[in-house]
């Protein structure tokens, strides 16, 4: 029988689950599998370009080139052209007219034919420079009927590479804990999804919280955090298995796991000796480090891209803000200094810049910050955000906040020129993670 005691615990893990962690208690209703995209702020400096439906799409299960097209305009550095203001719909390199295209100020077109094989499905597509009118990529893939969206995110990824040289993350996941009920009768589940919030699967249910999902490297395994054994642990779960172990059962806070880059340890809070404190845990024999040694609290830690330092949250200033420990030194070097409350910092892929929530005037919110410079800016234009987790190409933020009174997921661009919000149709969601490529 359940009682308040989860949300005794869960309030005052603002600082040590994650900004604004209280919002899990708020949890209501019925959460939806599935995600759904709505385009908030799209960029001025978006690229043009047209997706034209592909032959044969009409006896497909899945309208690849909609899916591609959908996927090129929620990175922020496309702006595809409506279906029904083409003039054409050419379906290979040498059908194209070059001339209408440059008319309706397309720079790129990406033109493709599908046809059905015993296998499946195989899709031939052209991606075209308009400007110079000259063919940039031709690939053909195959896939079945259950693939087809796979298959256009591969596609997605290579044309998003093609065009910018930088690696798409189409084909990425993201995990996320939903809840359904009211009061103190509510259930959380632990989902896993495409990068775009379709083909959900839920990996874990549970009558008892679920916090801080975090992706192995090799995108296989999940740690996160569960009370189902009356106190907060850490787990690993293998995400298509199901296959679980219980890593942590210490007295006190076990909290906020990070996932070494080399995927050999986990850095985690832990309060076993009094005030929570960064730990390293080694997988292979669950021996544990102590890393902090402060009368604080010290939480949220992230490892740096090539994995010789560690950035987390501590209070030891006298409010949240992130501290960086380089393994080996014995010493954490403050990072922030803008405002009073800088919380749960996440590296960038290339290890220069920090993500994290930061309280402004406006509340909290997404924020970079250049750790050569110091600057800091505010990214997202929403008011409660907590639990930043970026892309592994590092182009995006995915994180949590509230609309219209219940939790959904956001993603701004790491320039803050476009976002985008993936809700649920009912009920809320929170506590995002992004995979790393797989």
């Amino acid at each position: 029988m359940k009682t308040s005691r989860n949300t005794a615990l869960l309030h005052p893990a603002r600082l040590l689950y994650g900004a604004l962690a209280l919002a899990l208690v708020l949890f209501s209703h019925t959460a939806s599998a599935d995600l759904t995209i709505e385009i908030t702020r799209g960029s001025d400096s978006a690229l043009p370009i047209g997706v034209v439906p592909f032959k044969g799409a009409e006896g497909m299960p899945e309208d690849v080139a909609q899916i591609v097209q959908d996927d090129l305009e929620r990175s922020g550095y496309f702006d595809p052209l409506a279906r029904e203001s083409m003039f054409a719909r050419p379906h290979s390199a040498d059908a194209v007219a070059f001339g209408e295209w440059r008319s309706l100020d397309v720079r790129y077109l990406l033109v493709g034919r599908s046809q059905k094989t015993a296998d499946g499905y195989q899709i031939e597509y052209d991606l075209l420079d308009v400007s110079g009118a000259r063919p940039m990529l031709q690939e053909r893939v195959s896939a079945s009927g259950n693939s087809l969206r796979g298959a256009a995110h591969r596609i997605s990824d290579a044309v998003f590479e093609a065009i910018t040289d930088i690696r798409g993350a189409f084909s990425t996941r993201i995990a996320y804990v939903t809840a359904q009920g009211v009061g103190d009768n509510i259930d959380y589940g632990l989902y896993v999804a495409d990068a775009d919030g379709h083909n959900s699967q839920q990996v874990l249910t549970s009558d008892e919280p679920i916090l801080s999902p975090a992706w192995s490297p090799d995108g296989k395994k999940l740690a996160y955090v569960s009370f189902e054994s009356e106190r907060p642990a850490i787990y690993v779960q293998q995400v298509e298995s199901g296959q679980r172990i219980q890593l942590t059962d210490f007295e006190g806070i076990n909290g906020a796991p990070a996932w070494s880059p080399d995927g050999r340890k986990i850095a985690m809070s832990l309060s076993k000796d009094g005030q929570p404190e960064i730990y390293v845990m080694n997988l292979a024999g669950r021996a544990i480090q102590r890393l902090t040694q402060n009368n604080s609290i010290d939480t949220e830690p992230s490892w740096a891209p090539d994995g010789r330092s560690l950035v987390f949250t501590s209070d030891r200033s006298g409010g949240p803000q992130l501290y960086r420990y380089t393994l080996g030194s014995g010493k954490a070097e403050r990072l922030t200094f803008t405002g009073k409350y800088n919380a749960r910092g996440r590296f960038s892929p290339d290890g220069e810049k920090i993500l994290l929530v930061h309280r402004s005037k406006n509340g909290y919110q997404v924020a970079r910050q250049e750790l050569e410079s110091g600057r800091l800016v505010v990214l997202s234009e929403t008011t409660h955000d907590e639990s930043p987790s970026v892309a592994p190409n590092g182009t995006m933020v995915l994180f949590a906040t509230q609309q219209g009174g219940k939790g959904v997921l956001s993603a701004v661009s790491v320039d803050g020129s476009s976002s985008f919000r993936l809700p649920a149709a009912q009920g809320d969601v929170r506590e995002p993670a992004w995979s790393p490529f797989l």
